[in-house]
């Protein structure tokens, strides 16, 4: 909802100052506020103000010993905890020299895809969709787009599924565990969640073709992609490829993405080698378009995206794109499913330092931990996509305040949104609110 201090109606008249304040962004996951300054129609000031206190993860997990990371970092997110258990188990099991088995790794990769499912799902469908429906919530969508907000909510009951038989529970799943799982399912366990993935696989291309028929206002990004890439469309792990330089190692993370400390945030600010970079499906997909399967790369093809999408405003096909992925690939890895000979391996510890990675939804999240002989943590590194995606939003918004300086500061206000929810930031898993401020001047 939108209260203005000025006359909403307003347009932009020089010589005037003009204060925009947003009580409450929804549909975005946490606490943050827009500071803009426009100087003779010219932004000179773009903060993007992520003021929720820091959470601390990284300090306590300090003394903590080596099998805990999983499920500590697992609480950063409610919605992509399985990304955090993922990257921490792919982190100690590196400093462990521990390497799983095909079938636990797999077993991994399906617990992922139902993150994906049920949290682009919400996106589309309940955070985004409205902005693009002239819609202030899902609620007003519902009213004259029932069957496809019904269709949303199939889609992430079948991801939230999902999570539940491979991990244990929806929402924090507590079957992960280093080296692998505490159970693992037998093939009757997985046959019904095949049919409901079915029945998923119609509603994600359905998505695909609903979205694409959305109008979107242009906007390219003028920013380095950074994405995991391999052997197949990246998700679980990979090596980290880049748009306009070569591949590198996990390990060499830190040598290329550098976290510093920007005044008007208590956010880290990241950046690759010295540029802004951009994390997250769009970059996936221009990385990695070539390794999606036949079905994703048609229903891209249909909605109109070639090989790299970089408007932001359409980033919500691509992850249409990838919710159909993700079911596809979900199919395939429950057709193909042998039930692994041990649910886990025994990770002894080790002195040493361990890097891990994978694809969260909203892009690239990286885990670094250093543990001694006994198994204790000395450090934690957590580099989550949001921050390294900051810089190419606060980019984006000043573009769209320079295209935008004639319209009126509601119109205004409703476009710096809509190019921050593009992003789906995960601020934190709390209440939702963002204070927008603009001075003309």
């Amino acid at each position: 909802m939108t209260d203005s201090a000025t006359d909403s109606a307003r347009g932009a008249e020089p010589g005037t100052a003009r204060t925009l304040r947003v009580g409450a962004l929804t549909r975005v996951e946490g606490e943050g506020a827009l500071h803009v300054e426009v100087r003779g129609g010219v932004p000179e000031i773009i903060e993007f103000n992520i003021y929720e206190p820091p959470r601390f993860f990284e300090a306590f997990l300090r003394g903590r010993m080596y099998t805990e990371p999983p499920d500590l970092t697992a609480r950063i997110c409610g919605i992509c905890p399985v990304a955090y258990q993922t990257s921490a188990c792919n982190a100690i099991e590196d400093a462990c020299g521990v390497t799983l088995d095909p079938e636990l790794v797999a077993l991994r990769r399906l617990l992922y895809c139902g993150e994906w499912i049920h949290s682009h799902a919400l996106h589309i469908y309940l955070l985004h969709a409205p902005d693009f429906l002239g819609a202030p919530d899902v609620i007003t969508v519902a009213r004259d787009h029932r069957a496809a907000v019904e269709r949303g909510l199939a889609l992430k009951k079948a991801g939230n599924k999902l999570q539940e038989l491979v991990g244990g529970r929806s929402i924090h799943p507590v079957n992960v565990r280093v080296g692998g799982f505490y159970s693992v399912p037998t093939r009757a366990d997985l046959t019904p969640m095949a049919e409901q993935l079915r029945r998923a696989l119609d509603d994600a291309l359905a998505t695909v073709e609903w979205v694409a028929g959305f109008e979107f206002p242009d906007l390219t990004i003028d920013a380095e992609l950074l994405a995991l890439t391999g052997d197949r469309y990246p998700m679980e792990g990979g090596a980290i490829a880049r748009s306009d330089g070569p591949a590198f190692g996990v390990a060499e993370f830190s040598d290329h993405v550098r976290e510093t400390h920007v005044p008007h945030s208590t956010a880290l600010h990241a950046t690759l080698d010295g540029r802004r970079h951009l994390t997250g499906p769009l970059a996936r997909y221009a990385l990695n378009h070539a390794l999606l399967p036949p079905l994703a790369r048609e229903a891209a093809a249909a909605a109109g995206l070639g090989a790299e999408c970089r408007n932001p405003f359409r980033s919500i096909i691509v992850r249409a794109v990838e919710v159909v992925y993700a079911v596809e690939e979900a199919l395939r890895i429950i057709e193909n499913y042998e039930r692994p000979a041990r649910p886990y391996l025994e990770v002894e510890p080790r002195a040493g330092v361990g890097h891990g990675v994978s694809e969260a939804p909203r892009g690239l999240l990286y885990h670094r931990y250093e543990i001694d002989e006994a198994g204790r943590i000395g450090s934690a590194l957590i580099v989550p996509p949001t921050s390294q995606n900051q810089a190419a939003i606060e980019a984006d918004l000043a573009t769209v305040v320079l295209a935008g300086e004639s319209l009126d500061d509601a119109a205004l206000t409703t476009l710096c949104e809509r190019a921050i929810r593009n992003y789906d930031p995960c601020i934190s898993c709390a209440t939702h609110f963002l204070t927008l401020r603009v001075d003309r001047y």
